[in-house]
């Protein structure tokens, strides 16, 4: 208990520590919401992989997911790793960061308002993030709580207020430059802690071939009459474990506090770099993860299962009591190891919440004029409201029986990927993607999550098959979304061509330069 207390001191220490001293990055919007567009490689890409893998992704997903599909579930991290993060570097990075800075615009909401000239996109893009990422940022306690009550017998209500208070202190501090310093430290204890956790519970089972040889012995007729199947190349379930790949993978595409990590980039070396370390980042921490949930069921006499095939204590009970023999060291790290994924992912999603609603819903709508101080007070003001409401409404959500880790994820990433991937990325690469077909996608993709959402509640009676589920319905979201702006753009009212021509001039600079004069060849 001293080692894990002792820990958990210095961590707590060195988070804070990092807020105040990065006061200096965070006294005008510039600097406290992209860190003055001069954050290099290493700081970008951790950034990016801790805001994507939390404890959401280690606790609830690698649990349900390893649960129902087994070793396949490894599948999802490497989409993670090839479609997650280096595709969407590639295909995002560079035109991001030119076309945001081109435009002047600092979120998402505001790149909506400039690339296609609608103020009230904005507002409603503010709206959405607003909403669906309240889920999210709540859904984050759930995971560390569980942890922590393993560990150190702390009620539930002590683990949400303590994580609350320490992220907002830095967070409200040091702006987006300490969680980027902050994520990096938390990003080499997550890489560190992910090893070492996988090599100590496979080393229960005689190693990785004892326990693949283990998992093949595991059978469930009421997931598959297949022998061994929790050992096959794609699991039981090849569809939703595809659907779950896509939403977790091509999800971050359109998540502004994902997106918004490439507007702080530097240069363009940096993006090239930025490119590798994430990819690699995420190889290792997600990948390790899913792998590591995927030898959940040979845990099945310490968790307990359930006459429907379930997981006694839900499928967030499936990692804590895989870790809960390990030596009291190991446990110390795996709770750091949790803990700075959660306030990693934490911070980046109330800075992008507070950010979104101060500049784009409240500036120039609400409160007409708004210097920079009154903007920067405002936002660490939203930064306290938003973690005190989340936290709100995980200590509620525990108590009741409302849904699993996952699920609340689910929903906001379905949302809010399915409503801004298809008019962020076609926005970045086509003239042509109107107003119109933004609206139409944003609008059809929170309706269709609030409908699937308010049905698994049992508020609505609608049967909605294989799109019950939110995993394959926020999946659904986004590829519909990639069909319909651009067929909806061409039967649409073409864009402003001023406005068009502008935003895309950023890719293509006429620069003068001197010639040398030259005698003309015969």
């Amino acid at each position: 208990m001293v080692i894990k207390i002792l820990l958990l001191v210095v961590f707590f220490g060195l988070m804070i520590g990092i807020g105040f001293y990065c006061r200096k990055n965070a006294t005008d919007v510039k600097g406290f919401v992209l860190g003055g567009r001069s954050v290099g490689p290493w700081l970008t890409a951790f950034a990016y992989g801790t805001s994507y893998f939390s404890a959401v992704i280690f606790v609830g997903y690698a649990g349900q997911f390893g649960w129902k599909f087994g070793i396949s579930s490894t599948w999802v991290g490497i989409g993670n790793a090839l479609l997650g993060s280096l595709l969407a570097w590639v295909v995002l990075g560079r035109r991001t960061r030119i076309m945001t800075q081109h435009l002047g615009s600092a979120t998402m909401p505001d790149f909506f308002a400039r690339r296609f000239g609608s103020e009230a996109l904005t507002v409603a893009a503010s709206i959405v993030i607003f909403i669906f990422l309240i889920p999210y940022t709540a859904s984050l306690y759930n995971g560390l709580s569980r942890l922590f009550e393993m560990a150190f017998g702390i009620p539930y209500f002590w683990c949400v207020l303590v994580m609350s208070v320490l992220t907002a202190v830095y967070v409200i501090v040091g702006g987006y430059m300490a969680t980027a310093i902050n994520d990096f430290i938390q990003g080499l204890i997550m890489i560190v802690g992910i090893v070492a956790v996988i090599a100590a519970v496979l080393g229960k089972n005689g190693g990785f071939l004892g326990s693949l040889n283990s998992l093949a012995q595991i059978s469930d007729e009421r997931v598959s009459a297949v022998p061994g199947i929790f050992n096959s190349f794609f699991g039981p379930d090849p569809l939703s474990l595809l659907g779950v790949v896509i939403l977790t993978s091509l999800g971050t595409w359109g998540l502004p506090q994902m997106v918004g990590k490439f507007y702080a980039i530097k240069s363009e070396g940096d993006i090239h770099k930025g490119t590798i370390i994430s990819t690699l980042f995420a190889t290792v921490v997600a990948g390790g993860c899913y792998f590591l949930g995927g030898f959940g069921r040979l845990f099945s006499d310490v968790i307990g299962v359930a006459e429907n095939g379930a997981p006694v204590g839900g499928y967030d009970a499936v990692i804590p009591a895989m870790l809960s023999g390990l030596p009291d060291l190991l446990i110390a790290v795996v709770i750091i190891l949790v803990l700075s994924a959660s306030m990693s992912t934490l911070s980046s999603l109330v800075l992008t919440s507070s950010s979104t609603v101060t500049l784009d819903l409240l500036k120039g709508h609400v409160i007409r004029k708004m210097d920079e101080k009154r903007q920067l007070l405002i936002m660490r003001a939203l930064i306290v409201v938003f973690i005190a409401i989340s936290a709100v409404i995980a200590i509620v959500q525990v108590s009741s029986p409302v849904a699993f880790i996952a699920q609340a994820m689910g929903v906001s990433w379905g949302a809010m990927a399915g409503a801004f991937l298809a008019p962020f990325l076609y926005g970045l690469y086509w003239k042509g993607t109107s107003r119109f077909a933004c609206w139409v996608n944003i609008l059809f993709s929170c309706v269709f999550m609030t409908i699937d959402m308010l049905s698994n509640l049992g508020i609505l009676q609608v049967n909605l098959g294989l799109l019950q589920s939110p995993i394959n319905a926020g999946a659904f979201c986004m590829l519909l979304g990639l069909v319909l702006v651009p067929l909806l753009s061409l039967v649409s009212p073409k864009p402003d061509r001023k406005i068009v021509d502008d935003a895309f001039s950023c890719y293509d600079v006429k620069v003068l330069v001197r010639q040398t004069s030259a005698l003309e060849d015969q």
